[in-house]
């Protein structure tokens, strides 16, 4: 494609940064053959090919943002499936992080939905937040019919009774039967994911430890950063960002990390992201880019350095036909999709695909809250298509396509990590305790 950037343009850093993104782009369409709101919408727009020139006339043009251009701006999920199908290596991801911030910055939103917007980056990100407002949904919710529709639809997708935390809350948990570990790690714990699925994370600690590693929790690091980043709040993510950074390099200096892990697919694929945000900053462009080196799906990281120990007993003797969900942040963001699969397999269970599998449950983050209708769309699509393959349970590395799916069909779902802990001695996920 061809750009028109003045020299003066490309003096920032992202300007070109887009300008070598936007040249790589040969206007083929792949891109729209797998993308979820082009499905749906069939709008040029609305397609990742309709939004990279969007993009590029405001940022050559220096136009700021209008109503038509965020629309479509906005109706993408970031599932990055354009970025898996691009022939010619289009970092859509980055262009469209790009966008956002212009928008961000050039924009003045409806007063609603400011609202909306600053209440999700304040609340989400923070667990006791979170925590309370579920406590004052539980209050309101006999009379959430007084209250608009996105208002009640938003009360409708927000738990109101959490599970108990089993583990205490360490810095340091070690492996009880080596005297040394055989390996050290630190573990993102997640901000929504504590509250509503503390299993995971506790899963997580169980299947490291049982298999000699040592997981540390440093404190201060909760929320990634990527729910900012995503709604163009960057100058509120870098907060966050370079926060984690500096906690996560100075343990790594300390005593050393052999890998950062997150078990949230969404939060791994901005972790690993960290080192291109960053690339100009001198004070932290070293720092963020061995944070990013270091990152690792739980997956990815069990894969490539842990030998499992799988144990055969009364609770799993059964054969379970499991369906895995492939989050689009694993398979497309962080390009993670085999590895999960595979170690399943390993458990003894059968392991189905779901077709169309490269396309969205409609989670996104915060997308099924803005963009409800969407959403529900695309859950539709998602729940049909796992039922065509009728499994016992579905299996998933993200907390978001959890709480979505699951809010879609009756079928139990479950983290992969779950899943794996279970299968190496760990007890069966509470879940599925009717299976």
């Amino acid at each position: 494609m061809e750009t028109n950037f003045s020299k003066e343009q490309l003096k920032d850093k992202d300007n070109k940064s887009a300008e070598k993104i936007l040249r790589k782009c040969v206007h083929c369409g792949f891109c729209n053959a797998t993308c979820p709101t082009y499905q749906l919408l069939g709008d040029e727009l609305d397609g990742p090919r309709g939004r990279i020139y969007l993009i590029k006339d405001m940022l050559e043009n220096k136009k700021p943002a209008n109503e038509k251009i965020v629309k479509h701006i906005d109706r993408c999920l970031s599932c990055y499936s354009c970025m898996t199908t691009c022939p010619s290596g289009v970092n859509y991801m980055h262009l469209i992080d790009h966008g956002r911030s212009h928008i961000e910055k050039t924009y003045k939103r409806p007063f609603s939905q400011r609202l909306i917007r600053d209440f999700l980056s304040t609340v989400l990100p923070n667990p006791t937040y979170f925590k309370i407002i579920g406590f004052l949904t539980l209050i309101i919710k006999p009379f959430q019919f007084f209250f608009p529709k996105t208002i009640r639809e938003m009360i409708s997708l927000m738990p109101i009774r959490f599970p108990k935390k089993k583990l205490p809350k360490m810095k340091v948990y070690s492996p009880t039967k080596r005297k040394k570990p055989v390996a050290r790690v630190a573990l993102l714990t997640g901000c929504v994911q504590t509250v509503i699925s503390p299993q995971i994370n506790e899963a997580t600690i169980r299947l490291l430890n049982r298999h000699g590693i040592e997981v540390v929790v440093p404190k201060g690091v909760v929320c990634c950063g990527s729910l900012d980043h995503h709604l163009g709040k960057n100058d509120l993510a870098k907060k966050t960002f370079k926060k984690n950074i500096s906690i996560w390099h100075e343990e790594y200096l300390k005593k050393g990390l052999d890998a950062i892990i997150s078990n949230t697919s969404g939060c791994g694929t901005t972790l690993k992201d960290y080192g291109f945000i960053f690339r100009s900053d001198e004070d932290f462009k070293k720092k963020a880019k061995k944070i990013s080196e270091l990152t690792k799906d739980i997956t990815e990281y069990l894969d490539e350095n842990v030998k499992l120990i799988f144990i055969n007993n009364k609770e799993n003797k059964k054969n379970y036909k499991i369906a895995y969900h492939s989050a689009c942040s694993m398979q497309h963001g962080q390009k993670v999709h085999d590895q999960p699969m595979n170690i399943i397999r390993k458990t003894g269970n059968t392991v189905v695909n779901i077709p169309d599998g490269h396309l969205c449950c409609g989670s996104a983050g915060t997308y099924n809250i803005l963009h409800q209708k969407m959403a529900k769309s695309l859950l539709r699509n998602k729940v049909d298509n796992i039922l065509k393959v009728s499994p016992d349970f579905i299996a998933t590395g993200n907390i978001g396509c959890i709480s979505q799916i699951s809010s879609g069909t009756s079928i139990p779902i479950i983290h992969t990590v779950e899943v794996i802990d279970w299968f190496t001695g760990g007890p069966k996920p509470y879940k599925l305790k009717n299976l």
